[in-house]
């Protein structure tokens, strides 16, 4: 999920939703490398019998924790017993609605794609201030922290996989927003309907669904006219899963036409750099620099007419902090003058978003989500009954995680608008508009959520798709 820049920040948008009107259409199997796959596009079933390395999801590595599972291959009446249990082991079903706990013994779930970090550069030497701060931050090395965020991972993983291999032209943004929502949900074994279920796991934010100019930020929601997906669109979906309120935020763009393969290799480009670039006393300024330098290197041939690719400068990755999505560090795509340093046992979205336009945002018409803010008393003064009650639904079930109009009326509440219009006024609560380039313009997105421990870095979302 991108963040607004604080320059660009408190805008409101009007009311109507975004993206392609057109009417229906259906294509066949997409050309190109539309999704940037590197694999082969199959779920697996589970047990990642993947043999390319360690650094492949799917092989437990030794990383921030250990997590060996003992075995005793002295006994034969045991070996044979551990093999019907592995035979007896679910495999995911497609649509994916088997819960990971099903699929995974033990807890055992796939590590991300470990990286060491690059050669320290110079003058970034922590400082004693630093590892103060590092101290308040002992719970991201607890085992359990860890394991809980591998699970939202292969979550998101297998989701998303389902996404890649079903969604084509012809369906609804509505339809694959609650494809993607309902795959989360039963992974986690958690319809939170139940009240502060949704505070124990669940959706990160609300699924973005952005097509071509709309740079990011939109989803369907209830009451609009639903968009139907062209075989000319480019989609950027963009969803988080947590647990425990700490959010894995990973992104990946669609197309079905080879024409914006470059504008996607761009893009995906630009994301990887990052991430190598990124790690314990780096200076975000320096990760900005390599990503727009990575960025702009590409351009795109569309009808006829050659596009740079532009770094969106008002937009940024960030870091993610427990139930805060935006964590308070912020990583432009672009070269900035900021000296401030990444750190250990800090988790960041690594993301970036390119386009053929201005490389600037706008806010566009509707609103994509609400948020409320970190510091807002918990309760509110207010002669509306429905903003009270509405406060009270917000703070019971999603906190300061960032939610829709979906999920709220997928709680049974209704007639919500007016409250919510008043807690936006009073400022308890945000309203973010989907944010959109010129018209006529493509974007695209890539983002993995990464973890910097001590001595290397674990993508933590990384898959053999991107």
């Amino acid at each position: 999920m991108g963040s607004k820049t604080a320059e660009d920040e408190g805008q409101q948008g009007g009311n109507d939703p975004s993206g392609s009107t057109k009417p229906n259409a259906t294509g066949g199997e997409p050309r190109g490398a539309h999704l940037a796959r590197d694999g082969d596009g199959s779920l697996g079933d589970g047990d990642s019998d993947d043999d390319d390395g360690d650094n492949q999801p799917g092989a437990v590595t030794e990383s921030l924790t250990s997590q060996n599972t003992p075995t005793d291959a002295s006994k034969k009446k045991k070996r044979k017993k551990s093999k019907k249990k592995k035979a007896t082991t679910a495999k995911q079903s497609s649509p994916p609605r088997i819960p990971l706990t099903k699929i995974y013994q033990n807890d055992q779930y796939p590590s991300g794609e470990m990286q060491s970090y690059e050669s320290v550069v110079e003058n970034t030497a922590r400082t004693t201030a630093e590892e103060a701060r590092y101290e308040s931050r002992r719970l991201t090395q607890d085992g359990t922290w860890l394991t809980n965020y591998r699970k939202a991972a292969e979550v998101h993983r297998q989701v998303r996989r389902w996404t890649q291999e079903h969604v084509r032209p012809g369906h609804t943004l509505s339809e694959i927003a609650d494809g993607i929502d309902d795959g989360v949900r039963a992974l986690l074994d958690n319809p939170g309907l139940e009240t502060g279920s949704c505070l124990v796991s669940g959706m990160g934010f609300p699924t973005g669904l952005a097509l071509n100019n709309c740079v990011a930020h939109y989803t369907p929601n209830p009451g609009q006219k639903d968009i139907v997906l062209q075989t000319s669109d480019v989609l950027k979906v963009d969803f988080g899963v947590h647990i425990n309120g700490w959010i894995v935020d990973s992104a990946f763009t669609m197309s079905f036409d080879p024409t914006y393969d470059n504008l996607l290799a761009a893009v995906k480009d630009a994301t990887n750099t990052g991430i190598k670039n990124a790690g314990a006393d780096v200076r975000i300024s320096d990760v900005s620099a390599a990503i727009q330098e990575a960025m702009e290197s590409y351009e795109v041939e569309i009808r006829g007419q050659t596009y740079p690719v532009k770094a969106v400068r008002d937009l940024s990755g960030h870091n993610i902090a427990q139930y805060q999505i935006h964590g308070g560090k912020s990583i432009p795509f672009v070269k900035t003058k900021d000296q401030t340093k990444m750190e250990e046992g800090e988790v960041f979205a690594i993301e970036t978003f390119g386009s053929t336009g201005r490389g600037k945002t706008r806010d566009g018409p509707g609103v994509y989500g609400y948020g409320k803010d970190l510091h807002a008393p918990k309760k509110v003064i207010t002669p509306l009954a429905s903003a009270r009650s509405l406060y009270k639904t917000i703070n019971d079930n999603f906190g300061t995680i960032v939610f829709c109009r979906r999920y709220l009326e997928r709680l049974g509440v209704d007639r919500y608008l007016a409250g919510m219009n008043s807690l936006v006024s009073q400022g308890v609560v945000e309203s973010y508009p989907p944010l959109m380039d010129i018209e006529g313009s493509y974007s695209a997105q890539f983002e993995h959520t990464i973890l910097l421990g001590q001595s290397g870095k674990e993508v933590i979302s990384r898959g053999d798709d991107y």
